[in-house]
């Protein structure tokens, strides 16, 4: 599975010209699951996803996680959206491939999974639509964004 995580000061999701999922600061986490990946796979990517330490200490030093943001007194949310294009490949020529990408029935399987267990992890979810066309809005604090990825079981 693979994941662009950005670190924000708000972001949204729009859809059809209203907003579906928003947060303060905190994460906005665009995934992907690809062929192979499992629940497994989802849930590495998560415990990653959460002591992921970005954002600043009292120093300003990238020392805190988004649950850490929590204990400090803030809660920092976690925006989820899927995103079949990380999966791209364009080593082939200028049209990108989406053939790691897993089929959209078991992507969609594992992104509801991804953010069930964030949900049941973290105290502020907040989620784009699978497979909509969305609009996604955000103001990247750093700028930081980060890719993250766990490769499928026997990679």
């Amino acid at each position: 599975m693979r994941a662009l995580v950005q670190r924000v000061s708000e972001a949204r999701v729009v859809i059809d010209g209203r907003t579906h999922g928003e947060i303060g600061a905190g994460l906005l986490v665009l995934v992907c699951a690809e062929r192979g990946d499992g629940e497994a796979q989802a849930g590495r990517l998560l415990a990653k996803l959460l002591k992921l330490r970005i954002f600043g200490d009292e120093a300003g030093r990238m020392n805190r996680s988004v649950q850490d943001l929590d204990g400090a007194g803030r809660c920092g949310g976690l925006l989820i959206v899927s995103q079949f294009t990380l999966a791209a490949d364009t080593s082939g020529g200028n049209r990108p491939s989406f053939g790691a990408a897993a089929p959209p029935d078991e992507g969609r399987r594992l992104y509801e999974h991804f953010v069930a267990q964030a949900r049941r992890l973290h105290p502020v979810v907040a989620t784009g639509e699978f497979g909509a066309d969305m609009k996604v809005h955000l103001v990247n604090d750093g700028p930081v964004t980060i890719p993250l990825q766990v490769p499928p079981a026997g990679a």
